[in-house]
């Protein structure tokens, strides 16, 4: 068990970090994908795409043949606010970021219309400062100018100790590219995974890094 390091203010990613779907929503949403642009994704394909598991999902869809530019116009229509909510859940250790001091702030790719959603009937609003779904507009992850508008947003000095912590690769690479701490949560098989991810904190829950919400020992 790792002591909780102490930040000034921390930054999170939200799906797969401190929520995650239901299988079933998965699966039927990669059902209507296929029906749709007329092609197959296995239960793997789905995992991996939806998960990031693979790390750039562009560059997974490429990989099997399929275009980009083609599948996420599509499955954003597809993928519904409402439903997704409805099958969203919170990891048991995720209640830790309402015990934090500081300035908080949830950088996510979830589109906005979904994150609203899903905060509201999770009941979780209030545990951020600052919210910022990645469009865009802002760029994504990797890129870190999500996470600079998020300190921004939240008024931190350029020299205040932040993290951002999160499930994937794309989520420690932004964090080393704002000049940020990392934390990686392992939420997965690394063996499913297929990449080792290497943050600066590497844990299988929250729950592993103890000390006080304030960080001091």
């Amino acid at each position: 068990m790792q002591t909780r390091p102490a930040y000034d203010y921390w930054l999170l990613d939200l799906d797969g970090t401190l929520v995650d779907t239901e299988w079933t929503y998965v699966r039927e949403t990669f059902d209507r994908v296929e029906d749709r642009l007329g092609v197959t994704f296995s239960d793997r394909q789905a995992e991996v795409l939806w998960h990031g598991l693979g790390g750039d999902r562009d560059d997974s869809l490429r990989a099997w043949g399929y275009d980009p530019e083609t599948f996420w116009p599509v499955f954003d229509e597809i993928d519904d606010a409402t439903a997704r909510a409805e099958a969203t859940y919170l990891y048991d250790d995720a209640s830790f970021v309402a015990a934090l001091d500081g300035p908080v702030g949830l950088v996510t790719h979830c589109p906005a219309p979904i994150t609203d959603v899903v905060l509201d009937r999770l009941d979780v609003r209030d545990w951020f400062d600052v919210v910022l779904p990645c469009d865009e507009e802002t760029g994504f992850k990797p890129d870190p100018e999500p996470l600079h508008l998020a300190r921004a947003d939240l008024g931190v000095d350029a020299a205040a100790h932040g993290v951002y912590a999160g499930d994937g690769t794309s989520d420690v690479d932004a964090a080393a590219n704002a000049g940020l701490d990392s934390i990686h949560v392992e939420r997965h098989d690394p063996d499913r995974r297929g990449v080792c991810v290497l943050g600066d904190h590497r844990v299988e829950s929250f729950h592993d890094l103890a000390g006080s919400p304030s960080g001091s020992d």
